[in-house]
């Protein structure tokens, strides 16, 4: 792909160009280039044409939403940029602009990464003597005018990141959220793209804002002739006010671009957040909270633990209810102590029990929430996130933090890197179960102070304690963005582990996070979100593409199910090296009540999908599986995989070839042709494994 700035006329540099390959220009074509695409003007407008700089300005006549907005008492509202400096290193350009009549300089870095993902961040600077009062500062990138639909995201608490779609008509199609989290029904990456696209087909633009706070995301198409996508922090009025000499800097967005439809975005993206990571193996994950939930008992735990070491879990966590007074969800956020009553030990004989079976210890905190039911309120009552004459509303029995104050974050860093270091933790699932409601610090609308203090945060533990991980849990998935993945090693996708649910939510989230970085957790028989009730067969190959785990009370599992847990495991540990550094492939399959999907390895040697029957089909024949992303030259061993057994079936006689166990094919049979199907009962998956021969 290219990106081309436009830096020769006045005023501030232009976005000229960011897609498709524009090829080796040489100074004269590029010359050319942006000479010869100088647009008409039309009658009753403006008597030159508009040039819309990376920051559009409503000085100029922009009429959709400005790239800097604020203003200065009432005055310097419209700033006029132009370009004072520009400074290119390898693919990264630095360029500032100023206007010294408003008194505000803005630096603006755009990186093309390796991954062919486009970064950029501005920061803007208060030139002046007198305050600035700033209410947005955005990355706005233009779209052409083939891009024709949206599509984003919406979602709620068990049911994240649920696909939208329309078309862009003439005006804005605009998300905010003002939830101080990215939240369940976040816009999450706005794409749009050209007419009808799908998983495998069309050509797209999508962008990303890497921010956990409050944000803004818009589509807008403008009568002569913009098309744009935009990101930006939503910011609250007066949040961010500028002293003369002071700067602030958006968040960085990502934009992604893809002539091979919603995978080829998927495929950058993953791209460009490995680049950034080492991590090994994903350990096989138990979590407690579904198999005990506030029951702690130490026997029991050691038997749940004695079993997740014998079908395999590598890595055991112990989740809410092992502090204070915690006995329920009403109280005691914020104890961060060892609770003397059910732990009068402390948790070592645990954790000892724990790691003499061969396995990591992990552990739950929820360190930006907290209890007025806690001795931390009680001693602290203007350590809330919020007015200092009342409280603001409840959620689940909780108020937040101020992280932002020094001593709050303080107080959070010694408890829990105290615990981190006396049992030697590996693992944290960090949780933030509510909203921001009225988020004041200082004052003033915090919810910008509170996400940077939370990343601080982090941070320091991290520095504290090499190799410590971090999952982001929020209520369940909904704090799942690239600014808090800079510190954080795992995301919880969803609290709803009922499978059928899953395989959309998990299919969405991996849009955008490589599915080694998603837990996916094989849950009990009766989901307990929706009361919906699932065989293995289908939960294990539902949790399959992704980090693996159990959230299942698997002591009380019957020996059949623990023994198939053994299998699951075993083939999990033999395939992760596939399934957390392939690509990812969706089929775009024509029955809308089943799903076809995969990982491809790099080297395409190997692959696994998964044909799943989601809701019963009018066909009598399911539709073929053609598969994607194959060597179209090399011949391929395709088997079904079925450590927890197979999945029911409707047909008197199965596919010849599933029959027999395997069928052999070259990888553009498989794509063009692809193989008849088993007839699935609804809710059923079938796992296929695919190696080169």
């Amino acid at each position: 792909m290219s990106v081309l700035i436009d830096a020769t006329g006045e005023g501030q540099p232009a976005l000229a160009h960011w897609g498709a390959d524009l090829g080796d220009l040489s100074p004269a074509e590029l010359g050319d280039l942006l000479a010869d695409s100088v647009p008409a003007v039309p009658n009753a407008v403006l008597d030159q044409p508009l040039r819309r700089g990376l920051l559009p300005e409503r000085a100029l006549g922009y009429r959709g939403r400005p790239g800097l907005s604020g203003h200065r008492s009432g005055a310097d509202f419209a700033p006029r940029l132009g370009l004072t400096s520009c400074e290119v290193s390898g693919d990264v350009v630095v360029l500032t602009s100023t206007d010294d009549s408003a008194g505000l300089s803005v630096r603006s870095e755009l990186e093309l990464t390796g991954s062919g993902v486009l970064r950029i961040n501005h920061e803007v600077r208060n030139t002046g003597e007198t305050p600035y009062q700033l209410a947005e500062l955005a990355a706005i990138l233009p779209i052409p005018d083939v891009a024709t639909e949206v599509l984003d995201f919406t979602g709620r608490w068990s049911a994240e990141r649920v696909p939208q779609r329309q078309r862009l008509g003439m005006g804005a199609w605009t998300r905010e959220n003002r939830r101080g989290r990215t939240a369940s029904d976040a816009s999450f990456v706005t794409t749009v793209g050209t007419d009808g696209f799908g998983n495998r087909t069309g050509t797209l633009w999508s962008v990303h804002l890497a921010w956990s706070g409050d944000q803004a995301t818009w589509s807008e198409a403008i009568p002569d002739g913009t098309r744009v996508i935009g990101a930006a922090e939503l910011l609250a009025p007066g949040e961010v006010e500028l002293l003369g000499g002071e700067s602030y800097r958006t968040p960085d967005v990502y934009g992604a671009w893809s002539d091979r439809g919603l995978d080829g975005i998927s495929e950058r993206f993953h791209h460009l957040v490995r680049s950034h990571r080492n991590d090994g193996p994903r350990p096989v994950v138990l979590n407690t909270w579904e198999a005990v939930y506030f029951d702690h008992d130490l026997t029991r735990l050691r038997d749940l633990a004695d079993i997740a070491a014998r079908v395999g879990v590598e890595r055991f966590v112990l989740d809410d209810g092992w502090f204070g007074g915690r006995r329920d969800d009403h109280s005691s956020l914020g104890d961060w102590t060892v609770s003397s009553d059910v732990w009068p030990d402390g948790l070592g004989p645990l954790v000892d029990h724990v790691r003499g079976l061969g396995m990591q210890f992990g552990l739950w905190f929820e360190p930006e929430m907290i209890n007025v039911d806690s001795d931390l309120y009680r001693a602290h009552p203007d350590w809330l996130l919020g007015p200092h004459d009342r409280l603001p509303p409840e959620a689940r029995y909780q108020q937040v933090l101020d992280v932002a104050r020094p001593e709050a974050a303080e107080y959070l860093f010694d408890r829990i890197d105290s615990l981190v270091k006396e049992y030697g933790i590996d693992f944290i699932k960090w949780d933030h179960n509510r909203d921001l409601v009225h988020a004041m610090h200082e004052g003033r609308a915090g919810v910008h102070a509170q996400t940077l203090a939370a990343y601080r945060l982090f941070e320091r533990l991290k520095e504290a304690n090499p190799g410590l991980e971090i999952e982001s849990c929020s209520s369940g998935g909904a704090r799942v963005d690239l600014g808090i993945l800079q510190h954080t090693d795992r995301f919880w996708t969803s609290d709803c582990n009922d499978a059928l649910e899953r395989q959309h939510i998990q299919r969405w989230t991996q849009f955008l996070i490589p599915p080694e970085l998603l837990g996916t957790h094989v849950g009990p028989p009766e989901a307990h979100t929706t009361g919906r009730r699932h065989n293995l067969t289908f939960r294990a190959a539902t949790a399959f593409f992704g980090h693996f785990g159990i959230e299942w009370d698997i002591a009380s599992a019957s020996e059949q199910d623990q023994a198939a847990l053994v299998e699951i495991i075993a083939a999990y540990k033999r395939l992760r090296g596939v399934l957390h550094t392939g690509s990812t492939v969706n089929i775009d399959h024509p029955d809308p009540s089943a799903t076809f999907s995969g990982v491809v390895a790099a080297d395409r040697s190997s692959a696994v999908f998964c044909y799943a029957q989601l809701a019963t089909t009018l066909a009598e024949k399911p539709s073929a599986a053609r598969f994607a992303g194959l060597d179209p030259d090399r011949r391929y061993r395709v088997t079904p995989l079925t450590p927890a057994g197979e999945p029911a079936a409707g047909h008197r006689v199965p596919p010849p070839w599933l029959a027999a166990g395997s069928a052999t094919m070259s990888g553009r049979t498989l794509q063009t042709v692809g193989l008849p199907l088993p007839v699935l009962h609804p809710e059923e998956a079938l796992l296929l494994e695919l190696v080169a021969v």
